[in-house]
């Protein structure tokens, strides 16, 4: 019983996750996913059943499969389908980091602009550094509908909590939900950055190494958690009726 109690608060808790990444104008249509770890020891996962737009995502409408692509629970065949790229990321990462309950994979404008440029994510700005030196990168190998690809996608990723896919978009993971949640949204804002500063033409200005490091290490200081926490509760208030619409002006990347 209490498994199930946890289940349906993990499905309440990424159906909502999606509702944020389109309010926060995250999103690629029906592409691009986000999966959360199912509590207890059968290595299942939660993904978004393929058609569903982020911002009508419901519990309901998230599919529990296991690490070899099966459903789970019993339905129809149209009601269980998920995007078969989708499966060979998220599941490459759920099989390799238990450390990791939910990763997020998006296809934004200025991620893909970013991931498109040889250097990366440039340490310019105070976003960035939070991944300084904390950030895998993946080379393009084409569409990911094969599984071999799996093994090179743990690999790039390595022992990170986020990940620049090239030529392609962004990855971003964590302990919980709210972390992943953090992760996209500050690696985003940290894209849109770049690409803003580049657009000017100017000389970028660059912190030293050891402030890049200090600053890197400052988000990881041990209230890190609590700071995750009041982020992932105040985001959630965009969702209740009326501030989704009033803050819709506010989601628009700036």
């Amino acid at each position: 019983m209490m498994q199930e109690a946890s289940e349906a608060q993990v499905r309440e808790e990424l159906a909502a996750l999606y509702r944020l990444v389109a309010h926060f104008r995250m999103t690629d249509l029906i592409d691009t996913h986000i999966s959360a770890r199912v509590p207890g020891d059968k290595h299942h996962f939660l993904i978004n059943r393929y058609g569903v737009l982020f911002h009508e995502m419901r519990p309901q409408d998230l599919v529990k499969i296991d690490l070899d692509g099966n459903p789970v629970d019993p339905g129809d065949a149209e009601s269980q389908v998920v995007n078969a790229a989708g499966f060979t990321i998220h599941s490459a990462v759920h099989a390799a980091r238990h450390d990791l309950a939910c990763v997020v994979h998006t296809h934004t404008a200025d991620g893909i602009a970013v991931a498109c440029q040889r250097d990366g994510l440039l340490p310019i700005t105070q976003h960035a550094l939070r991944f300084y030196k904390r950030l895998g990168y993946h080379d393009y190998q084409g569409i990911a509908l094969d599984l071999e690809e799996r093994e090179s996608l743990v690999a790039s990723l390595g022992q990170h909590k986020a990940m620049i896919l090239r030529n392609h978009g962004l990855l971003a993971a964590g302990s919980s939900v709210a972390e992943a949640f953090v992760n996209i949204y500050y690696l985003e804002r940290a894209c849109q950055a770049q690409v803003k500063a580049q657009a000017a033409g100017v000389p970028l200005v660059f912190p030293s190494e050891a402030v890049c490091e200090r600053t890197a290490g400052q988000y990881e200081r041990p209230t890190a958690p609590i700071y995750t926490q009041r982020v992932w509760t105040a985001a959630r208030r965009l969702l209740e009726p009326g501030l989704e619409t009033a803050a819709g002006a506010s989601a628009i990347p700036a």
